[in-house]
């Protein structure tokens, strides 16, 4: 009996101990939050090493440090979009605003700068292979008049045609046709007609010959120096470069001693800004202003869109045509050019409102309690506005200033198709 009456007491005993870690030593199911901790073995030379279990880091051999992480687990839902990433889910009150189904016509404003037309360069090569004996030209951007003597030039080559010559005049006066192709041969080598008839009453040979100016312009330098087709606004100013080419220089029959551009006629070249691309073209209206009087306005027409970017900005290039026989428009000159574009209907959203990811573009949609981030597929650019082609519509309802809700330390990630 008394048996009995122990192992009773025993029993209830352990009953009660069991009741009460039961309510007082776990955690109660009514908490909206349980807390558990997780150990986490790392090195602390080598952060990115996590394992379960101690041991020894694998790169640099130290011990692992035990590492205590506390995890929370949530079971209230109405918190749920406080736990989303920032990057796909924002929480706040902003500005909102929506697309607009209308039509839009804008000015493009292009900035430019007077340029040589290389189509109109005149190269001034030698005919005859010899030394320079004297040079009548000395700087580069001097300005060339037709007819001017630029340098003196002597042919051991030459001389000896203008010894065959006075032997045809002397020797042979009948046989015309020979004598016609022996002046012929010196008109080819750079005489001039004045210069044969001279040879022809003094019957002495001159082995140096003046080369005169075929044409006016401006002397851009010789082939050997850099390319001048389109001079930037710092070489233009550069007007005292000396040439390359000097008295007692050798040159090679058929080589370039000068290269002469017209400045009668010149380019106005405008660099398109990127996005108004699709909206330049040829033979367009275009109003060109300059930096010398911005009042002073003209309209012109667009006569060539470079297909390949420049290397400077990575945009295209338009050329305008201009008479400058006036001399109105110097090289180097800053231009403004205006386009109007043409009315285009479709649905706009102010640009503040989306932000450039990558090759995305992003805006965030207006929820019940957020903003949440989609991508959108955009088409023209006009003044602030953007062209929406797809991912959005009038009556969805977004962020006003896109910026504000980007998040700067993580990479936004977004849905193409929103509910």
């Amino acid at each position: 009996m008394n048996n009995y009456l122990k192992y009773g007491l025993v029993f209830i005993g352990i009953l009660v101990v069991g009741t009460a870690i039961y309510f007082f030593a776990l955690p109660s199911d009514n908490h909206s939050v349980s807390e558990h901790q997780d150990a986490v073995y790392t090195c602390s030379m080598h952060p990115e090493i996590r394992s379960d279990k101690p041991g020894k880091c694998p790169i640099c051999g130290m011990t692992l440090v035990k590492k205590v992480i506390e995890s929370h687990v949530v079971e209230n839902q109405s918190i749920d979009n406080l736990l989303k990433p920032t990057d796909n889910f924002v929480i706040g009150n902003y500005q909102t605003t929506t697309a607009v189904d209308t039509t839009i016509n804008s000015e493009i404003k292009l900035p430019g700068i007077v340029a040589y037309d290389p189509n109109s360069a005149v190269n001034i090569a030698a005919r005859i292979s010899g030394r320079i004996e004297k040079m009548y030209v000395h700087y580069k951007f001097q300005r060339i008049n037709k007819g001017q003597k630029l340098f003196d030039l002597y042919s051991p080559e030459l001389l000896t045609e203008q010894q065959n010559f006075i032997y045809l005049i002397s020797n042979d006066v009948d046989n015309v046709s020979i004598i016609k192709a022996s002046k012929q041969k010196l008109l080819l080598y750079g005489m001039t007609e004045s210069q044969i008839n001279a040879l022809s009453s003094s019957r002495k040979v001159n082995p140096r010959i003046s080369i005169y100016s075929p044409a006016h312009g401006i002397v851009a330098g010789t082939e050997k120096m850099e390319n001048t087709s389109a001079p930037e606004m710092s070489n233009v100013g550069n007007n005292t470069e000396a040439l390359n080419i000097k008295e007692g220089s050798y040159v090679k029959k058929g080589e370039t001693v000068f290269k002469l551009l017209n400045t009668d006629a010149v380019w106005g070249v405008f660099n398109i800004i990127q996005g108004y691309n699709s909206l330049i073209k040829i033979n367009e209206s275009i109003v060109i202003t300059s930096e010398l009087d911005k009042n002073d306005s003209f309209n012109a027409k667009i006569n060539f869109i470079e297909t390949q970017f420049n290397a400077t900005d990575k945009s295209n290039r338009i050329r305008v045509y201009l008479n400058n026989s006036t001399l109105k428009w110097p090289i180097g000159l800053r231009l403004q050019g205006i386009v109007e574009t043409s009315p285009i209907k479709g649905i706009w959203l102010q640009k503040e409102a989306m932000v450039s990811v990558g090759v995305q573009k992003i805006v965030f949609i207006k929820k019940e309690n957020g903003f949440k981030a989609i991508a959108i597929k955009t088409g023209k650019e006009m003044d602030d506005f953007v062209q929406i082609v797809n991912g959005l519509s009038v009556k969805d309802t977004i962020a006003k200033n896109a910026q504000y809700l980007m998040d700067s330390e993580s990479f936004i990630k977004t849905t193409k198709n929103h509910e």
